[in-house]
């Protein structure tokens, strides 16, 4: 792992570093129903979605349980998101407390993500905590098992300061997970015989899940060993590759668009790739490798990208309309700037929907343009005439820098 660059999932681990990908995650719950139609054991649990409904399922747990927000965010427990209750005071007063409210964690912003359902568990007698994942190697471009004795950890911190604790055995996806494979992960988690067994067949639907449900990650963390010596997943994560989610109508309905960033979702819902960032500079761009260019160019004249945005080669006026306004609707950008490369989108077409966005919305917000290809003449001209704020450039970087300069 010292010499390549390993993902876990939207994770990649290198020098520390977390990157974005386009994953479906899914809730915790609904990770663990997953779970137990691969027979991978999970504690007994009921979702609640009222303080009633958690005190119900608290007494019928046998008066104590564990109770934990279901939203698509790690650090959970950090963030006063899981609780063990002794009694049904004690889970009323936690539901009640959470339900219907943000929780802010260490993986969420400021605002934190809406909590609508808990998930309720019975407790396990916990002797020691592993962890346990399926995902894809980038550098060997096969799927990958890992394992590791510290589990219940931020994975990333243990990569980064022990990533040789994390023990990885390559699949080959004509073969599977193979038998030798899954004793020689056991022994790494110095497990006796039986545990090692259970491990095995663990490992073997978690591969299974992870290639039947089109998955880019299937994580155990914390994968417990019980006091009396049996394994159990008390936690769960799965993302689903969005490319594959045609092949899964009934996995498609487990999205809960109100996890995600607002701005994502809406052009999600329009067909365009966008991601939100933390920068001040809005993105337009036709074409994901130029919106990368264009973001390492925005980035080397010491800007910030606020986007990653890419509107599409055929993109129409209405749609770069659309992609623009979900731009201006960016309370963090002050400042926009246009890469366009006119081919089957002609910058003619382009520079009317901006134009159109900007009308929308009202909006002021200075643009730095480079235009270059189809009609980028009467592109220019549009914009020229538009009475907004528009400085053109030749090159990336010369719109960089203008950009760069806005006050």
């Amino acid at each position: 792992m010292s010499n390549r660059e390993l993902r876990i999932g939207n994770r990649v681990f290198r020098q520390g570093r977390r990157w974005g990908s386009c994953e479906m995650k899914i809730h915790e719950h609904q990770a663990k129903a997953l779970f137990a139609r691969y027979g991978i054991p999970v504690p007994k649990g009921e979702v609640a979605t009222t303080p009633e409904e958690a005190v119900q399922a608290v007494r019928n747990l046998g008066g104590r349980a564990v109770l934990k927000a279901q939203v698509h965010a790690g650090g959970r427990g950090k963030g006063g998101g899981i609780k063990v209750v002794q009694s049904k005071e004690e889970a009323s007063e936690f539901a009640a407390g959470l339900l219907g409210k943000n929780l802010v964690t260490p993986q969420t912003d400021a605002q934190g993500v809406p909590v609508s359902h808990l998930l309720v568990e019975e407790l396990a007698g916990i002797s020691r905590e592993l962890y346990l994942a399926v995902t894809v190697d980038r550098g060997r471009c096969l799927p990958v098992m890992l394992v590791s004795k510290s589990g219940g950890m931020n994975i990333e911190e243990v990569a980064t300061t022990d990533p040789d604790a994390i023990h990885a055995e390559p699949i080959d996806p004509v073969l599977g997970f193979l038998p030798y494979q899954a004793r020689r992960l056991a022994d790494k988690l110095d497990l006796n015989d039986g545990a090692a067994a259970m491990a095995g067949q663990i490992m073997s639907g978690l591969y299974r899940l992870f290639v039947q449900q089109d998955c880019s990650l299937v994580e155990i963390n914390p994968l417990a060993v019980t006091a009396e010596g049996e394994l159990i997943a008390l936690d769960a994560k799965v993302d689903l590759e969005d490319d594959a989610l045609f092949r899964h109508p009934d996995n498609q309905e487990l999205a809960d668009h109100t996890q995600e960033n607002e701005l994502e979702a809406k052009a999600a819902a329009l067909a365009i790739a966008y991601v939100k960032l933390d920068g001040n500079v809005g993105c337009l761009v036709n074409g994901a490798g130029l919106a990368m260019a264009t973001m390492d160019v925005i980035s080397t004249v010491g800007a910030a990208p606020a986007n990653f945005l890419d509107v599409g080669g055929g993109a129409s006026e209405e749609k770069v309309a659309a992609a623009v306004t979900i731009i201006l609707s960016d309370p963090d950008v002050d400042r926009v700037l246009v890469n366009i490369f006119g081919g089957i989108l002609r910058c003619d077409i382009a520079a009317q929907g901006i134009i159109q966005a900007y009308k929308n919305t009202g909006s002021s917000l200075p643009l730095a343009v480079r235009m270059l290809g189809t009609n980028v003449e009467p592109g220019k001209k549009i914009l020229r005439e538009s009475g907004l704020d528009v400085t053109f450039a030749n090159t990336m970087i010369e719109a960089a820098h203008a950009i760069s300069q806005v006050r």
